[in-house]
Order: structure tokens, then sequence, then C-alpha cells
């Protein structure tokens, strides 16, 4: 063996072991792999955003070319939504579909029609009639709603410290603002696809998911299934950001594969994605801060009010990003939801940080105009010891090194902070900043590795490679851990049967991983004789890191940011581009250089097409959404992101084995407000509803010449 000194492969650069396989369409995807006697199902949508099913007139559609049956509420096996999920909560009843006939919102589903070819279903489900009883719906989201309520999500809904309006009052420089922004969408590549199947009495769900412990688990529990008769496979994912978990196209297509005793894929179409796999909820903010004569907060309070569906409570925590960044003596925080008849939000890239962080970080350049104070500088004087809420010490806070060392590279410090005094042509020019964070988590996983006789190691372990790159830092990070090269490496992820094993979501995929296998590789390679000959067989450990994780002491544990944004606005139009971006991060050791800038680029962009592109808006007449595509649908493109860099400053988490934090969502945050900013200081005109349109920029009075 050669000796982990000389291996060293954490922490250079590899292109995907997989890279191959992807771009010569080696690599299948949920939707393309074959299966013999394969049927297709096609979901039916409601036409209405709220009521009750009156009929669903199957007879015709059943005699139409190749259907082989239709699903509805009428004769769908019953399914028990009576439990805690593997996340520690209820299950979204919104895939426990045909259970009754209410519809709590449009694009909800209605029925399946099965056809021996997906042509044949999608016309059999577009001839398929539903009559409705339709009642009166309300999709309205705006401040001061009285049935606005705090939601505890995954944080607690509400936290205080202090009298908020007594060091209000004593404050020299005061904020109060409100802030906005819209509904937005994932629109990863690949869609959603799922296709069940029985064989010799397991089911196994080949599908497109970002954890099969998970899927797998609800579909266990569901259908009230022994735990060992499902199988959940999912061995290339082509982006989930957070919607693909248990979601009703899975459901629908077990149901089908059950009644049929048959394999039924379900796969979805771009615009039922926009109303069946979730979505991040607008929000309204309003943001207090209040400080003393030099910037330091002595009053910080952060409202957030999202909006969540009537048959599943979900909060965009947004004002969590609060109780992490900045502390203040009086500081309180809110999370608050509104149910209404929509469809239901879920997790998406940054949850609660990523709109969050737009409020938050505006505010702050608010307030650093107001106090004359350089908006870098507020941020570092304002940068706290210990949690601001917690009270428990940070594992790591390098923020200030990340707005040192991004103000070098981009040029900070020659920054004249007066609005719309620079000027090329027509174009007014403008820098903006904000600060970035993300929780540093990790989840309990078993993985097994296995010494083959020929020299090699099998690791198998139920990960998740949603696109991030994990299947190759898996490589290396075991690798290391075996003091092998990587080329002696072979990382099988993407299957239930390899055990427990955490979601790819929250960015803790690789660190709860990257645990479990050093873990099995450590002890494995206490088992090697060294020298001496491994069995036909090989030798197989496995490991659980349920417990060492139960044991870590209680700290705050996140990866850190600086963004830096130069915009230009044209006066004429009103048009917004983003010149040049630098995020500069503290998220833990990073495992694969190649991969991670991909991913903090990644989000960084994401969040230019937050800050100017991204807005999915509802009919309040009919409830749905206008242009639920890509074509109405906006992200942003090439010609938008001319110039994104991404770096990081040395910080490795001295608790976790490998160093790492966690780097798939801490890019987008920030960056929204970053570029907002920018904006102000190009035109003198502040805006605190996102999207940043043209038309918005001309009607707030264009900007100031």
């Amino acid at each position: 063996m050669t000796t982990a000194a000389t291996t060293g492969a954490v922490g250079t650069a590899h292109t995907r072991v997989e890279g191959r396989d992807k771009v010569t369409g080696a690599a299948r995807y949920a939707g393309e792999i074959p299966f013999a006697g394969l049927a297709h199902g096609w979901l039916v949508l409601s036409t209405i955003a709220r009521g009750r099913i009156l009929s669903v007139d199957t007879g015709p559609v059943l005699g139409m070319p190749g259907v082989l049956t239709v699903l509805h509420h009428g004769n769908a096996p019953r399914l028990d939504i009576d439990y805690v999920g593997m996340l520690g909560v209820p299950p979204d009843p919104t895939a426990a579909v045909f259970q009754n006939d209410r519809v709590p919102h449009a694009g909800w589903p209605v029925a399946l029609v099965v056809a021996e070819t997906s042509e044949q279903a999608r016309e059999a489900a577009e001839a398929l009639v539903v009559t409705y009883e339709q009642e009166p719906h309300d999709i309205g989201l705006f401040a001061g709603r009285p049935d606005a309520h705090p939601v505890d999500g995954h944080m607690p809904a509400v936290t205080q410290k202090g009298d908020l309006e007594a060091e209000l009052a004593a404050c020299a420089h005061v904020v109060d603002v409100e802030y906005t922004t819209p509904e937005e969408h994932h629109a990863m590549m690949e869609p959603h696809a799922a296709t069940a199947l029985w064989d010799g009495g397991r089911l196994e769900v080949v599908d497109s998911n970002q954890g099969t412990t998970w899927v797998a688990d609800e579909i266990v529990r569901m259908f009230s299934l022994d735990a060992s008769a499902v199988r959940v496979r999912s061995e290339h994912v082509g982006g989930g950001f957070g919607s693909k978990g248990a979601r009703a196209h899975q459901v629908c297509a077990v149901m089908a594969a059950t009644a049929l005793q048959r394999p039924v894929r379900v796969v979805l179409t771009r615009r039922q994605m926009f109303s069946l796999t979730g979505y991040r909820s607008p929000t309204v903010q309003r943001v207090r801060l209040g400080a003393d004569a030099g910037g330091r907060l002595r009053a910080l309070e952060h409202r957030s009010l999202s909006q969540t569906s009537t048959v599943w409570e979900f909060v965009e925590p947004s004002a969590g990003v609060a109780r992490v960044m900045y502390d203040a003596d009086a500081h309180h925080t809110s999370n608050e939801a509104v149910r209404l008849d929509v469809p239901s939000p879920t997790w998406m890239r940054g949850p609660g940080e990523a709109p969050g962080s737009f409020a938050l970080e505006a505010a702050l350049d608010e307030l650093a105009e107001r106090c004359g104070v350089d908006p870098v500088e507020l941020r570092l004087r304002n940068d706290p010891e210990h949690g601001p809420v917690s009270g428990l010490p940070f594992a790591g806070r390098n923020l200030a090194a990340c707005f040192r060392e991004g103000a070098r590279r981009f040029g900070w410090a020659g920054r004249d902070p007066r609005p719309g005094t620079r000027r090329e042509g027509r174009w007014l020019l403008g820098t903006g900043t904000a600060a970035a964070s993300f929780p540093a988590g990790a989840l309990p996983a078993t993985a097994a590795v296995t010494a083959e006789a020929d020299g090699t190691y099998t690791v198998r372990i139920a990960a998740a490679d949603i696109g991030t790159g994990a299947r190759t830092a898996l490589t290396l990070v075991a690798a290391d851990a075996l003091h092998v090269t990587p080329d002696r490496v072979r990382v099988h992820i993407g299957d239930s049967d390899f055990g427990p094993a955490g979601i790819a979501g929250g960015s803790m995929g690789t660190r709860s991983w990257a645990w479990a296998i050093t873990a099995a590789a450590g002890e494995l390679r206490e088992k090697l004789v060294p020298g001496g000959a491994v069995p036909p067989e090989g030798v197989t450990v496995r490991s659980d890191t349920t417990a060492a994780l139960g044991a870590l002491a209680q700290k705050e544990r996140h990866s850190f940011g600086a963004q830096f944004a130069e915009v230009a606005v044209d006066v004429t139009t009103g048009e917004v581009r983003v010149r040049r971006m630098l995020g500069i991060f503290a998220a833990g050791r990073i495992v694969n250089p190649l991969t991670a800038r991909g991913q903090l680029v990644g989000g960084m962009t994401w969040g230019i097409s937050m800050a100017l592109h991204e807005e999915a808006v509802r009919d309040r007449a009919s409830g749905g959404l206008y242009g639920a595509d890509l074509a109405g649908y906006h992200v942003a493109t090439h010609a938008d992101v001319p110039a994104v860099e991404a770096d990081w400053v040395d910080d490795p988490d001295p608790d976790d084995p490998v160093g790492i934090k966690g780097i798939g969502e801490v890019g987008i945050v920030g960056a929204a407000a970053a570029v907002a900013n920018a904006v102000w200081h190009a035109t003198g005109v502040r805006h605190r509803s996102l999207p940043i349109r043209p038309d918005r920029v001309l009607r707030a009075g264009g900007p100031r010449v």
C-alpha cells in the first residue's frame, strides 16, 4: 500500500469519475432505463383551485387504444400518512394522492391514466373528463394577514431576547424596511421520473431522487410494507435542489405497478413539475435594525411571512439567518406562514437563508448608508464571537477572513461610497457586498468498504450524486482513508439496499457519507494483515456513524462567505447587467477543488438569477401559474453571467474526520443581496422586491443621472 502522505487525493482537483459515461450517454437516468413489458402512466391534474371531484368519467378513456387502467380516488388503494418520517417530520400529504375527493389547489393530481405507450397514456389523459364542484379560493400573500401564524418547521418559529422597542428608541440610527421575494422553482435539468415493478414479492423503484433511503422509507410507511420488501435505486440524477424526495409520481407508479403486476413508469412534464414537486414560497420580510453612532447593532428584528398549502404546513424560515449572522442587545426573529389554496412549498437550495439573506444583508447595507460606515466595515464591527441566539461557540467562523480577502481581490478599497457617480456611456456602474452563511450539519450514515482479492477496494453507500460531484469526492476520501490511489477505489451509490444513509440535502451529503466511509476504511485497514493475502471473497467492514454524531459537542456549525458584485444599469432601458462577481468562502476542507468551485459558482449564478430574473406569478382568477415552463419562468443563462469567481480560505472543521463542512448551498446565500446592493450603488435607488426587472427600475423613477 502507498501511504497517506504519498496519496493525498483529498484537496487536489479530479475530474468526475463518471464524467465519460455522462458525456457519451452511457450514464442512464431514471426515465431512460429499459424494462421488459413497461407500461406508462400519465397524470391528470385538476383545473380548479379549490373544491371537490364530482365524477371521473373513465368509461370512454378505458376504451381508447392501449389504455390499461385509470386510477383515481374511487379505486386507488388507501395509504397510511399518520407517521413521522426519516427526517423527523410528518410526510407531505401531497404525495398521498387519490385518497379523497378534495381538490386543495390548481394542478392537484386527480387521476393517473396507464397505457402501453407514453403517447397513448397522454392522449387518454387529455381526453379524461373530470367534473368538479368549484369553491372560492384564496392565494393572496401580503403583510398584515390576520391568519398568519408562527410555524416551527426545522427550527423554532420565534426567538427573542431584550427589549426591542426600548433599544430601538435609544439608537442613533434605525432602519425599518420591508422586503419581498417571489415564488421560485427548482427547474433542474432532469424531470422527475420513477419506475415501479414487483419482482418475486419485492417492490423495486428506479427513481430520480436525493436519497434512496428516504424514498424507500416513505414508500414502506405509506403502503404498510415490510422494510425488506422495498428497494429504491437512483444512480444518476440530473439535479434536485431540494425537490426530489417522496413525491406523487413515485406513489402513482407503485399503485399502478401493484394493480397491473407489471412495470409502470411515470415521468412528469415540466409544467406538471411546477404544480407537483414543490417550490420556494414567496416571502414578505420586515427588518428593523438599530445601531449606535459607531454602527454597532443594539436592536435587530427580522420577521418573515411565507405561504403554505392547506394540506401540509411548510415554512420558509427566512428569519433564521439573522440568528447566526449578527447579534444585538435586543434580538427578535419570527417565521410565520399563512395557509392558502396553493401547492405545497418545500425545501429549495438555501431554504430560508437565500431569501432571508437578501432582506437582512440589504438592510445592513441601508444601515451602513445611514451610519456613514463602509458596508464591509459595518459587518466586521458586528461579527459575533458566539451564536447570537444559542450562545454556543462557533466551530470556526472565518467570515472576517472572507471579507478581508474578498475586498482585497475585488478592489473594494478604491470604491467611491457615493451612489450614481460611476458612468460608462449609458451605463451607471456600482458595486455591492453581502455576507453568507449556511449550517454545516451531518446525518447518520452506514457504509461498507470491501478489500478485494485483486488489490482494489469497493465502497457501497446509499449516497446520492445529484450533479454535485459527490461520487468523485467520496472516491478521493476513500482513497486517502485506505492509503491508496483513487484508481484503486470503486464507489457504488444510489441503492437503498446498501443500508441507511442521509440525503443529499442541507449541504450535509458529502460530510455525512465521508464520515461513514472514513470510519469503515479505518477499521478495514486495521483488519488487514500487512503483506497478507486477501481471501477471494474479500474482507468487508461496515460502519455506522450514529453514535459518533451523537457524541459531538454542541456548537454553532456553519459555512460562511463574503459576496461581491459589480453591476451596470442602462439609464435608458433600466436593464441591469452583472459584470463580475467574487465569492470568498470559509466552508471547511475542500475535497475536490474542481467540482467544489463548480458548486459555488453555480450557487452564485443562481443568486444572479434570483436577483434579476426568477419570478413565478399566479393568476388570481384560476390559482394557477402564468408561463409554467422554462419559456415563461426565466433563469440566468450564459449571457447573464460573464465573470463569476469563487475561492476559499483555509477552514477545516476540527471535529470532522475529513475536515468537511459543506458547500452545496452557501454559494447562493447573500448573492442576490450583493447584486441588489450594487444596483443601489449604481443608481441611488433601493430595490426591496425581487427580481429587479427593467420595468421596476424604470417605475422606481429610473436611474438617477
